[in-house]
């Protein structure tokens, strides 16, 4: 069996008497894109400090490339890892930035995948331009071709869109995009909701440290709340889902019907009215993934 990329169990992190990570899990397999949700203090940023050798647990293991993860583990080298905002020089050319900290760490900028990270990027001519001459979203592209250099398997990232307007941010989801298209791993932590349903293909949402939900997009969006179906014959329909367990309100909206689940799932729903002899046009979730989100906190003390 192969092993997951990142493995996570049990993870428990104290700074005193504050609890930041408590009995935590997760894991990320080859080629998804996994983005980690949670409000304000959740413990997001201790849990990837913690994945990148920054902090020792207090409990629990880290795994990476089925490697228990310490200080200076030889598995670090084959992730790329960006914390917020990218720093560079700001006086010194976007290429000449890359140089230096290729070199800084002992290798020949020869030897790194550079015409690979720049493609990937996407900065044109503007890499041989001054650092504080880019936009904010530029300084992240740059940042993410700095990480690419060394061609690595995961690319770990804390809120990569932080403080960007929405035409960065939307580079940064593309750029994210091209990387996913190649075959890489993503773990991405981020408090934009509609830019992780665009971006990941799967979601681990945390709350005071430990863990409320997991599993695809599709699926934490389906797991709740409601769905809207279209049917050839509404009135019908509408008593045959009234009589379904499991089915709470049905409220008829435009040439459908918003189907409330309360105990049941989609593909409930589509038996019962395919089970009446029903004609089964659309049936889709009725919310996005911050809906899902806020329903799978909903009773939660939220943190701030």
């Amino acid at each position: 069996m192969t092993e997951p990329i990142v493995a996570i169990e049990g993870l428990s992190k104290r700074f005193g008497a504050v609890s930041a990570v408590d009995d935590f899990s997760l894991q990320v397999e080859r080629g998804q894109v996994a983005g980690l949700l949670g409000p304000n203090g959740a413990g997001k940023t201790t849990t990837l400090r913690v994945l990148m050798g920054l902090e020792r647990p207090s409990a629990g293991v880290a795994r990476l490339f089925g490697t228990v993860v310490v200080p200076g583990s030889r598995e670090l080298r084959r992730v790329g890892a960006m914390v917020e905002q990218a720093a560079f020089v700001p006086q010194l050319s976007g290429m000449t930035n890359l140089r230096l900290w290729w070199e800084a760490g002992g290798g020949r900028l020869a030897d790194a995948d550079l015409d690979g990270a720049l493609a990937v990027a996407g900065l044109g001519d503007a890499i041989d331009r001054k650092v504080k001459t880019y936009s904010q979203g530029m300084k992240q592209r740059l940042g993410f071709a700095r990480l690419l250099l060394a061609r690595p398997e995961l690319l770990v990232l804390d809120e990569p869109t932080n403080g960007l307007d929405p035409g960065e941010i939307r580079e940064i989801r593309e750029l994210i995009g091209r990387l996913t298209n190649e075959g890489s791993t993503v773990l991405l932590s981020s408090h934009h909701l509609s830019e992780v349903e665009q971006t990941c293909s799967h979601v681990v949402v945390m709350n005071h440290g430990r863990l409320v939900a997991s599993g695809t997009v599709t699926e934490l969006i389906s797991s709740s709340g409601s769905v809207y179906v279209e049917v050839d014959d509404r009135e019908r329909a509408r008593a045959v889902l009234a009589a379904t367990p499991g089915v709470g309100n049905v409220a008829i909206q435009g040439d459908g019907l918003i189907v409330e689940l309360t105990e049941t799932r989609r593909s409930d729903v589509a038996a019962a009215l395919v089970g009446a002899g029903l004609r089964l046009e659309t049936i889709m979730p009725s919310q996005g993934l911050e809906d899902a989100f806020l329903h799978l906190l909903e009773g939660q003390e939220v943190s701030v």
